[in-house]
């Protein structure tokens, strides 16, 4: 039974700094009651079980380990006060470091949204080289991956038979009838029959055995399924090229965030291969799906890429600059939010060295900075220092006056039924 209770006083922060000071201020407690009896400066309610046992006394006594049970004084819990409400000594607050900030209105242009990702391919300047008619690949003019190529060079030669027959009817309908040869040259453009190789073919009347496979773009060899001597299928891909000169960076962002985000918004990128370095980028497009697992949205941004640093799947830091207009916010410090993830409460200092636990309903969040829905009103204080361990505190007290509570009803609810059996 004791390791069970010793677990629920340190689940609700006995062991903080501010129950520690509780316990140290009623180790001799006979002297104390006397002397507080005696100069009537505080009025003690009654007095409650050192170790957090639903179980209260009228008179100072001591407990099965012979510790002293803790006097509960009218002015720091009294009934008008909120549960879990802490009064903590002027010299106790210096020692804790407690601080407060006052909640403001406060303007706000902008925020920096924070987010990782990672690069890829610019899918507007990918290329598939692609062959319309069957054959067999002769020679490979580029012949491995990463090779730079320009729009109109030579990648590779093909062998095919179809091509073959489609130039020898071309001169055939040259030399038969002049009127028949417009339709022999659409069909060889249709082929992708280059338009070199056709004024070739007009110029000499000799048939190539070879086709060349020429780039449709600049950019970089980033796939070669082609190797000499293979046969090729049409339409199966020989390459596939890349521009670089811009890049995706993909970030995934949280989904409270991705409403603060607009296309044209500026974006700086760090990256780990580039200490110190900064790249900047331009926020593109805001997909429209969100990850079930995650809860985070992608964004695309298009990264300059002049010197080809970026490569791509490099993991990348992100900041965005979020625009969400020019208005006024009551905002606490971030640090007065103890967010337990569903549920988030600020401590409000209301005087006399009282503080109250507060659930607060939060809105957008700035760096350092939380803007406050409900909870909390214009110039109150919060705390900013030390608000973990008046927390502790704070949920102790509620958890032992709950308990108190439970315990006075039941005894009240038992009184009407011990009359009736006496009756």
């Amino acid at each position: 039974m004791r390791p069970l209770l010793f677990s629920i006083l340190i689940a609700l922060g006995m062991t903080s700094a501010a129950g520690l000071a509780h316990a140290q201020d009623a180790t001799s407690q006979s002297d104390a009651v006397g002397k507080q009896s005696a100069t009537g400066e505080r009025r003690i309610l009654y007095y409650r079980n050192p170790m957090g046992l639903p179980d209260t006394s009228q008179t100072p006594k001591k407990d099965q380990m012979g510790m002293d049970y803790l006097p509960v004084y009218a002015d720091e819990g009294g009934q008008d006060d909120p549960p879990g409400t802490v009064r903590i000594s002027p010299g106790r607050l210096q020692t804790l470091g407690v601080r407060t900030e006052a909640a403001l209105m406060r303007p706000y242009a902008a925020r920096s949204i924070r987010a990782t990702g990672s690069l890829e391919f610019d899918e507007r300047h990918l290329a598939a080289v692609t062959t319309k008619v069957s054959g067999w690949v002769e020679h490979l003019a580029v012949s491995a991956t990463g090779d730079s190529v320009k729009r109109g060079q030579v990648l590779a030669e093909i062998y095919s038979p179809d091509l073959v027959a489609s130039e020898n009817e071309y001169l055939v309908a040259a030399q038969l009838d002049k009127s028949i040869i417009g339709a022999s040259d659409q069909r060889l453009r249709a082929l992708d029959i280059p338009v070199g190789e056709i004024e070739r073919l007009r110029r000499t009347g000799k048939v190539a055995r070879r086709i060349a496979v020429l780039a449709p773009a600049d950019g970089i060899v980033v796939e070669k399924p082609a190797q000499e001597g293979m046969r090729v299928e049409a339409g199966e891909p020989l390459y596939k090229t890349a521009d670089l000169s811009t890049v995706w960076l993909i970030a995934q962002v949280q989904e409270q965030d991705l409403g603060l985000i607009q296309q044209g918004e500026q974006v700086s990128a760090t990256f780990v291969a580039y200490p110190g370095r900064s790249f900047t980028g331009t926020v593109d497009f805001i997909y429209p799906t969100l990850s079930s697992e995650t809860r985070t949205g992608q964004v695309r941004i298009i990264m300059p890429n002049p010197d080809g640093a970026l490569r791509i799947s490099m993991y990348a830091n992100v900041e965005i600059k979020g625009a969400i207009g020019n208005q006024s916010v009551l905002a606490v410090p971030s640090s007065a939010v103890l967010d337990s993830g569903t549920r988030q409460v600020v401590l409000v200092a209301v005087g006399q060295g009282k503080f109250q636990p507060r659930a607060v309903h939060l809105g957008i969040r700035g760096d350092d900075w939380a803007q406050i829905l409900s909870g909390v009103k214009e110039g109150e204080r919060v705390v900013v220092g030390a608000n973990f361990l008046i927390d502790a505190e704070s949920n102790l007290r509620a958890a032992l006056q709950g308990f108190t509570d439970g315990a006075k009803s039941s005894s009240d609810q038992s009184k009407p039924a011990q009359q009736d059996v006496a009756q």
